[in-house]
């Protein structure tokens, strides 16, 4: 059998937790604990962030939260974090999202609709910060 892209989204979708835009602005305003995930590419993630987010794109996340990995994103290996992953949309970050629960990451969450929804809502996007 084939699937197509948006069947392995909806596949994804059905194995996550999805916030709207509001509810994760005012996750984010009333905690401090949340890791912000985007995992778009870099040139789209020089356009604009939301908050402080870590840049990991989904073409290798995998092997960046693998603790034996080279290159590893060190601020995510932690399994017990609470992670709100985004991208432009919210089909990367669903399939991103479903990937990290698989790897046995517990709380990760997906923005419905991505950073595309997240500014259609009234919300900031800013320049990331580079350090």
């Amino acid at each position: 059998m084939n699937f197509t892209t948006q069947d392995l989204i909806a596949h994804a979708k059905s194995h996550i937790v999805e916030w709207n835009a509001t509810t994760a602005a005012r996750e984010l305003a009333a905690r401090r604990d949340i890791v912000l995930l985007d995992v778009r590419e870099p040139a789209e993630f020089s356009e604009g962030c939301i908050g402080n987010a870590c840049n990991v794109p989904r073409g290798v996340l995998e092997f960046k939260v693998d603790p034996s990995y080279p290159a590893c994103e060190k601020a995510l290996l932690d399994r017990d974090l609470e992670i709100l992953v985004y991208c432009k949309t919210g089909g990367r970050s669903a399939l991103a999202a479903h990937t990290l629960k698989q790897l046995g990451y517990g709380k990760v969450i997906s923005l419905a609709g991505g950073i595309e929804s997240w500014k259609e809502s009234g919300f900031s996007a800013a320049a990331p910060q580079i350090s």
